[in-house]
């Protein structure tokens, strides 16, 4: 089978991942993309929730998107989740399988910063999509690399590049957590503290401009999640 891999802190997991990932499905005919939550991500201090509530998310996705399944190696893995070492592991757990991992143009452009990540190419295709206002530089070593190994889809077990022209979502999981803090101190505020238990017109303007700003950035299992588990707010 052919499988998509797209790894992250998904905190939260939110259409900037789901949608390019199912456009990457689609042009590269894949059978499934796994989505990988991280526990320790190598690139980043911390995370704002626990593992725990980070993989109960993916797994709310995966099951509202038959395209998509879990893939828990990393999240249950108590050091750091170097790209190269669980591709180590999957491949030698899947060899029948052929990998293509899934990432930005902003993480390409830093991939020679990752540990060992040359041997990332003997372990399975990359699939480099767009992201707003991140570029190669025409002379660097990573648009060399694209251009020595770009190829158009084919059955490529590994070591080739697939750069994919997928819609850009300008969507980033920063962005969306300071935005549901501000629903959840607007909401707070906003409550009704008058005798009829009314809010004003304002109020109601406001939470609704909130409401649907997030819904265009989270499926709806992920916003009742967040907001059952009250996940991202620091009022």
């Amino acid at each position: 089978m052919k499988i998509g891999l797209l790894g992250g802190t998904f905190d939260p997991i939110h259409f900037g991942h789901i949608k390019p990932a199912l456009e990457v499905l689609k042009q590269l005919s894949l059978d499934k993309v796994w989505l990988m939550p991280n526990h320790i991500p190598p690139h980043k201090q911390t995370t704002q929730v626990s593992s725990q509530h980070r993989l109960a998310m993916t797994q709310l996705v995966c099951q509202q998107y038959e395209q998509f399944e879990v893939c828990d190696i990393e999240i249950n893995r108590d050091t750091p989740s170097y790209s190269a070492t669980t591709l180590q592991l999957l491949a030698e757990q899947f060899p029948q399988h052929q990998f293509y991992f899934i990432m930005g143009t902003d993480s390409f452009i830093q991939l020679p910063s990752w540990y060992q990540w040359q041997s990332i190419f003997d372990l399975c295709n990359i699939v480099v999509c767009q992201r707003p206002g991140w570029q190669l530089d025409k002379n660097s070593q990573m648009a060399e690399l694209l251009a020595k190994n770009a190829v158009i889809p084919t059955t490529a077990k590994k070591g080739k590049i697939f750069p994919v022209d997928a819609t850009l979502q300008d969507i980033s999981s920063t962005e969306i957590r300071q935005l549901l803090n501000e629903v959840a101190i607007c909401h707070s505020h906003n409550e009704p503290n008058n005798a009829s238990g009314f809010e004003s017109n304002t109020a109601q303007t406001s939470k609704s401009t909130f409401d649907s700003t997030v819904a265009a950035m989270l499926p709806n299992v992920i916003q009742q999640y967040i907001y059952q588990h009250h996940l991202y707010q620091n009022k």
